[in-house]
C-alpha cells in the first residue's frame, strides 16, 4: 500500500507543540501534537505500508535506541486511523481531486450547499469550530489499540466544550472514542452518523425552570416537556443508548434564606432533576447522568458560574480565563485582574469538563458493559475484619457499651454493606484465604444484636479457597470452577505482598486493597461494578451460580453425560417475546454479557429489542430453563430478522445439555410453514469457538463464509443431546 498526505490537507501550527490539521472539503480539524505533525510531515512523500513503518518509528524512538515492537505497531495504528479520516489517501492528487468530485456531484447544480453541508456531516467529529478546546492527538490515541465507541453529542456549549476531554478519559480506560457534537435541535445528525451512544448535555430550556410561569406547583414543567419531545423523536430514528445529563443545582439563590417552597430557586432545580429522572424510566435504554452529584462531589463552587455570570448559565467558571482579548471592547478594556479567578480554580481553565467527562464516560462504561466484572474475590483476615480471625476469636469485638455502629467499627460494617449491593446487582462474592476453614466456619458468626442485615456471611459466597495454597493457584482454580475470564474478576486483599504477586503472575486480574478507607466508595461507584438495569436474573445470580455449581458437583458423581443429563430433570420453556415484556431487559444484559455462545457477538439495546419484536419482519425467542437444583433463569435468547439468525446467546451456564440444540430445531419448527430457507449467521471472535458448530450440527450448510443455511431437519450430533434436553 502506497499512502502520501491527502491534497486537501492543510497543516497550521497554532501553539507550542500544536497543529491544527484542517481538510479543506470536509472542514474536518484535528488538533495535533509534534509526534502527528512529524508523521504527516513525512507523508507529503508517498510512503510504502508497512515497508516504511520502520522509518516512520525512528522518528519517534529515542536516539540511543531503536524502534521498539510496540512502538511500530503504534505507528502503523496512527498512519491506519490517519487514513480512515482522509487525512492520508493511497490516491494521488488527480485520482482524489476527481473522486472527491464524484462524490459531490449527485447534487451538483441542485443545491451546491447542501451537497457540501450532507459531505461535512458525514465525517463530522468534536465539537462546534468556536468551542474546539482540549488536548492535541498524538501517537497514544490515534495509535490505540482499544475498542472503538462511537458517540453522538447533543446540546449546547458545555457538551460542545467538553468533546476532547471524553475523548482523553476514554483513551485512559482502552476505549477508541469518536465523538461528533451537534445542537439539540439536529436530531436528523442521529439518523447521518453511525454511533453506538447519545449524550445529551446542557439544554437551554433550562433558563425557564427559573423563570415564574404559570405551572402551579411544577416549575419543571417546561424542561420535562422539551425533554420528552427530544427523547421521542430520537427514539423513533435509534435504539442507541441514550444518556442525558440533569441539571446542576445553583450555587447561589437570588432570594438568599428567603428561597422558601418548591418554587424556591435551588429547589426548583431538584424538583426538574426528580422529574427527569421519572421520565427516564418511561423511554427504553435512556438514563440519567448524576451531572449535580459529580459537580458537588468536588466543589460546585469551582466547577459552576452561577456565582460569577447567572442564575442559570451553569458554565465553567475557568471560561473566563480563555475568553479572547477582544470581548474586552464590551467592557471599555477594563476588567479586573484575573489572577485570583486562577487561583480559586488551582490554574486549571478546564476541571469542570475534566470531572463531567469522566462521569459520562463512567455511565458510558456501564451501560455498554465494557470491562463489567462478574466477581470479587475476597480475602479475609486484615480485610473483611481487623486482625486474624484464629487468634481474634471472632470478627468483631463490637457492643454498643464500647461505640456506635458507625466509629472504628464503621469502616468494616460499610464494606460488608457495600459487598452486600454489589450482590443485588449480580456481582458474585468469592474468597480466597490463607487459614484453616474449619476453624474460619466456627468462628465466622455475630451476637444477635449485631446490624446483621449489613454483614456478610459465609453463605454469602458463591465458592470459597480457605486454606494454605498459594492465592494465585487458588484465584485461578475459582475461575475454572465459575467459567469466567479472569479480566471478570477483582481480587482484594491488604496483604501489599500478596497483590504484588496477583497483578505479577495474573495481569488480566484487578487487584485492590490498598486504601481501606476508599474502598467501600470504589465499589460502588466503579461502573464496571454497576449495571444499567437490576433484573431478576441479576438479584439472583449468586442462587444461580451456586445451583450451577451443585450441578458441577453431580456431573463428576454420576458414570457418562446421559446419567448426569437424566438426573438433572431438565425443563425448558420458549417464548417469542411481545415489545412489552419485562424480558427485553435480560435479553439486552445476556447479548451483552455472553463471550462464549454467542454466534454474532452483536449488542442489543433494549430499545432495539423492543422493536425486534413488534417488527412483521422479525422474531425475538427467549428460552428459560430449570432442574430439580434450581433455576437457571433465562439463558438464551435468538434474534430472526426476516429469515435469518442474526443474534443467537447461550448463558455459558446452561451449555452442554442440549438446550442450545432444543432452542434452535424450536426456532426451525416456527419457521417450517415459510417458504423461504432459514439462514444464519456466524462471525467468529476470539472467545465464541463453543458456538461455531451449532448450526452445522443442526442441519445447517454454509453456502458462504460465515453464512448457514437450513438444509435438513435431522442434524448428526444433535439429536442425543436435544432429547435429553427434553
Amino acid at each position: 500500500m502506497i499512502l502520501r498526505r491527502s491534497r486537501f490537507v492543510h497543516l497550521l501550527p497554532v501553539g507550542q507543540d500544536r497543529t491544527l490539521i484542517v481538510h479543506a472539503i470536509s472542514h474536518m480539524r484535528l488538533p495535533a501534537n509534534g509526534e502527528i505533525t512529524a508523521l504527516l510531515e513525512y507523508f507529503s512523500e508517498p510512503r510504502r505500508m508497512p515497508e516504511d513503518c520502520e522509518a516512520m518509528a525512528a522518528l519517534f524512538a529515542k536516539p540511543s535506541e531503536s524502534a521498539s515492537t510496540g512502538l511500530r505497531d503504534a505507528v502503523e495504528r496512527t498512519v491506519m486511523e490517519l487514513k480512515s479520516r482522509q487525512i492520508l489517501t493511497e490516491m494521488t492528487a488527480d485520482e482524489e481531486l476527481a473522486a472527491t468530485g464524484e462524490e459531490l456531484s449527485a447534487k451538483h447544480g441542485r443545491n451546491p450547499a447542501e451537497m457540501l453541508e450532507a459531505f461535512r456531516r458525514k465525517v463530522k467529529e468534536g465539537g462546534a469550530a468556536y468551542w474546539a478546546v482540549g488536548s492535541s492527538y498524538g501517537l497514544d490515541d490515534l495509535g490505540g489499540s482499544g475498542r472503538r465507541v462511537d458517540a453522538v453529542l447533543f446540546g449546547d456549549c458545555d457538551i460542545h466544550m467538553e468533546a476532547d476531554f471524553l475523548r482523553t478519559e476514554a483513551a485512559r480506560r482502552g476505549i477508541d472514542l469518536h465523538v461528533a457534537a451537534t445542537f439539540p435541535d439536529d436530531i436528523r445528525f442521529a439518523g447521518e452518523r453511525k454511533h453506538d451512544v447519545i449524550f445529551i448535555g446542557a439544554l437551554q430550556v433550562r433558563h425557564l425552570v427559573a423563570e415564574d410561569l404559570d405551572n402551579g406547583l411544577n416549575p419543571h414543567a417546561p424542561y420535562v416537556a422539551h425533554v420528552t419531545e427530544l427523547l421521542t423523536r430520537l427514539r423513533q430514528i435509534t435504539p442507541a443508548p441514550i444518556l442525558i445529563d440533569n441539571l446542576p443545582e445553583p450555587t447561589v439563590q437570588p432570594l438568599g434564606l428567603a428561597e422558601r417552597g418548591v418554587k424556591g430557586h435551588r429547589t426548583r432545580f431538584r424538583l426538574t432533576n426528580v422529574a427527569l429522572s421519572e421520565l427516564a424510566v418511561a423511554f427504553p435504554d435512556v438514563y440519567v447522568v448524576d451531572i449535580a452529584a459529580a459537580l458537588g462531589a468536588v466543589g460546585a463552587e469551582r466547577m459552576l458560574d452561577d456565582g460569577q455570570v447567572g442564575y442559570t448559565h451553569f458554565g465553567s467558571p475557568g471560561w473566563m480565563l480563555q475568553r479572547p482579548d477582544s470581548e474586552k471592547a464590551a467592557v471599555h478594556g477594563i476588567f479586573p485582574d484575573i489572577t485570583p479567578l486562577a487561583h480559586a480554580l488551582g490554574g486549571d481553565a478546564y476541571a469542570r469538563e475534566a470531572v463531567t467527562a469522566e462521569k459520562h464516560i463512567d455511565a458510558l462504561v456501564t451501560v455498554m458493559g465494557i470491562g463489567r466484572k462478574k466477581c470479587v474475590i475476597l480475602d479475609l483476615d486484615g480485610t473483611l475484619w481487623p486482625g486474624v480471625l484464629a487468634e481474634t476469636g471472632s470478627p468483631f469485638a463490637w457492643t454498643p457499651e464500647i461505640s456506635g455502629t458507625f466509629s472504628y467499627i464503621g469502616l468494616y460494617f460499610g464494606l460488608h454493606e457495600a459487598l452486600k449491593s454489589l450482590k443485588k446487582r449480580g456481582v458474585v462474592l468469592a474468597c480466597v484465604s490463607k487459614n484453616d476453614e474449619a476453624t474460619v466456619r466456627e468462628l465466622w458468626t455475630y451476637p444477635d444484636n449485631y446490624p446483621k442485615q449489613r454483614l456478610l456471611t459465609p453463605d454469602d459466597f458463591v465458592t470459597w479457597r480457605v486454606n494454605w495454597d498459594d492465592k494465585v493457584g487458588n484465584i485461578r482454580s475459582i475461575a475454572d470452577e465459575l467459567g469466567f475470564a479472569l479480566d471478570a474478576f477483582l481480587f482484594i486483599d491488604d496483604n501489599p505482598v500478596e497483590r504484588d504477586r496477583v497483578r505479577q503472575r495474573l495481569p488480566e486480574v484487578d487487584v485492590w486493597g490498598e486504601d481501606p478507607f476508599g474502598l467501600r466508595r470504589r465499589l460502588l461507584n466503579d461502573p464496571r461494578l454497576q449495571i444499567p438495569v437490576v433484573t431478576a436474573e441479576a438479584a439472583s445470580r449468586s442462587e444461580l451460580v451456586k445451583a450451577q455449581i451443585a450441578r458441577q458437583q453431580l456431573r463428576t458423581e454420576t458414570m457418562g453425560e446421559a446419567e448426569y443429563v437424566a438426573q438433572l430433570q431438565i425443563k425448558c420453556a420458549i417464548e417469542r417475546l411481545a415489545p412489552a415484556s419485562a424480558k427485553l431487559q435480560r435479553v439486552e444484559e445476556l447479548f451483552q454479557r455472553t463471550t462464549q455462545f454467542n454466534t454474532t457477538a452483536r449488542k442489543f439495546s433494549s430499545s432495539e429489542l423492543a422493536a425486534l419484536a413488534g417488527s412483521a419482519d422479525a422474531r425475538l425467542f427467549a428460552i428459560e430453563v430449570s432442574d430439580r437444583l434450581g433455576d437457571y433463569g433465562l439463558v438464551g435468547a435468538a434474534v430472526i430478522i426476516k429469515s435469518e439468525i442474526v443474534g443467537l446467546a447461550i448463558s455459558c451456564r446452561a451449555l452442554g445439555m442440549g438446550i442450545e440444540h432444543r432452542f434452535v430445531r424450536h426456532i426451525l419448527d416456527d419457521k417450517k410453514d415459510s417458504s423461504v430457507q432459514l439462514t444464519a449467521r456466524i462471525i467468529p471472535t476470539s472467545r465464541n469457538i463453543p458456538a461455531r458448530n451449532i448450526y452445522r450440527d443442526n442441519g445447517f450448510a454454509e453456502v458462504e463464509p460465515g453464512l448457514w443455511r437450513f438444509e435438513s431437519q435431522m442434524a448428526a450430533g444433535a439429536g442425543h443431546a436435544s432429547e435429553a434436553a427434553e
